[in-house]
């Protein structure tokens, strides 16, 4: 087995020769191991152990075990200890997943502080079986059938192609010790039923079935990497990135007889979760949104909008003094007298400065806000009309500011000047607002 697996080091995770790698090793036979087959070669390892303090002495035991090992092994050791189960308590967690939010949290932590390069993981062949149905129990796409990846950025899984059964020879012929975990035997968690009871019975159906399976999981790769390159390849007919945006054209979209796919394809690794809805925005009302946890999808008119959420905009009011000639928040506008009107755009505006009243202030819309547009002779706008005049975004109109003057708007900014502020043959002094 080292010949196998120092191969399947050269062939596949060639850059760890030279790293610091941090080997995660819990004291039973998997991690025990792994860690004595990187003792046998030419590689920088440090161990890392964590106890959760599920299993009392057990717990401590299999802590004091690694120490003793790692001691006169001289390996460099760092250990912790954990409150697991008033973590899974205080944030509402299974057990399982508050061990697993503790462990690669700290091993993160440790990548820092032990200025390592990567963290190493004991997950073998039977362990990947297991997630392969515990996945397909509950309802999953190509990604859940595929398991467990050997790789995700700096965590590796160098043992998974070798089986529980290959692992078990290897530490028989090597007579190697470890500890076993007491918890291992209960059918107290899905993944021991499957293990215990599943499993067994597909072997005994066929005596060659983690060879059939590993087949199987190849064949599904390759499905994924076909899923993949069509998402791509699509993505770029109906999708347009501008900024932190994205607009999907939804006409586009809609001609895919299988656009919801794609969606999910696209959206999966944004933290979305309510697909139903998703799949119904497409052919909603515009206005409808659907939140993720740090983003929002919008659908507006023709576009299915996808941008990351922004801070709660509290009715604030930033005021601009007589004297200013510059802002800089919250966004970037100068103010200069000038002795001439130059042309109106989107990006500066003339004002008679004498119709103002300072302080001016800069403020989001609100509904029901309404101006009289430059060049409309008097006559009232609802600036909400403005917006669906001008085909702006819930987003775009999220983004707006007003300047006002005594709680009457001055310039819509970036979009119209109100009519009551222009320039006329009265005006002593020329104020010219533009943003920078």
């Amino acid at each position: 087995m080292l010949q196998q697996f120092q191969n399947h080091l050269s062939i596949h995770f060639p850059f760890l020769k030279g790293k610091k790698l941090l080997l995660a090793v819990s004291g039973g036979l998997d991690s025990m191991v792994l860690l004595h087959l990187f003792q046998q070669l030419d590689y920088e390892i440090m161990v890392l152990h964590c106890n959760f303090q599920l299993r009392g002495l057990e717990s401590f035991g299999d802590q004091q075990f690694i120490q003793d090992y790692t001691s006169q092994n001289n390996i460099p050791l760092s250990f912790t200890q954990f409150d697991t189960e008033t973590f899974a308590k205080d944030y509402k967690l299974s057990t399982q997943l508050a061990a697993r939010e503790l462990r690669y949290s700290w091993f993160y932590e440790q990548l820092e502080i032990q200025e390592g390069d990567y963290i190493l993981t004991a997950h073998h062949a039977d362990d990947n079986l297991e997630t392969f149905f515990i996945n397909l129990s509950r309802g999953t796409g190509l990604d859940g059938l595929n398991g467990i990846p050997a790789q995700n950025d700096t965590i590796i899984r160098p043992l998974l192609p070798f089986t529980r059964k290959e692992i078990e020879e290897y530490a028989a012929k090597k007579d190697l010790k470890w500890r076993e975990d007491s918890s291992n035997a209960s059918d107290k968690y899905l993944r021991n039923k499957i293990r215990h009871h599943l499993i067994p019975i597909l072997k005994e159906l066929n005596p060659n079935f983690m060879s059939s399976f590993e087949k199987t999981q190849g064949y599904l790769q390759e499905s994924k990497e076909l899923v993949d390159d069509a998402a791509v390849m699509v993505y770029q007919q109906v999708a347009k990135e501008k900024g932190d945006e994205i607009y999907f054209d939804l006409n586009q979209l809609l001609k895919l007889s299988n656009y919801k796919s794609y969606l999910y394809q696209w959206l999966t690794e944004f933290g979305f979760t309510a697909w139903d809805d998703i799949y119904d925005l497409a052919t909603n009302q515009s206005g409808k949104q659907v939140f993720a946890p740090q983003f929002r999808l919008v659908k507006d008119r023709e576009y299915l909008i996808l941008s990351p959420l922004q801070e709660s905009k509290a009715e604030k009011e930033f005021l601009i003094e007589e004297n200013q000639t510059k802002v800089n928040f919250p966004l970037n506008l100068l103010f200069s007298n000038v002795t001439e009107m130059g042309t109106v755009s989107n990006s500066a505006i003339f004002v008679d400065k004498d119709t103002l009243q300072f302080p001016l202030t800069l403020r989001h819309w609100n509904e029901g806000d309404v101006f009289q547009p430059f060049g409309m002779n008097g006559q009232s706008k609802k600036v909400s009309k403005l917006f669906k005049d001008e085909k702006l975004s819930l987003i775009d109109k999220e983004n707006i500011w007003l300047l006002c003057s005594d709680n009457q708007i001055v310039w819509v900014i970036g979009i119209r000047q109100d009519e009551r502020f222009k320039i006329n043959s009265k005006t002593k002094t020329i104020l010219k607002i533009a943003i920078e």
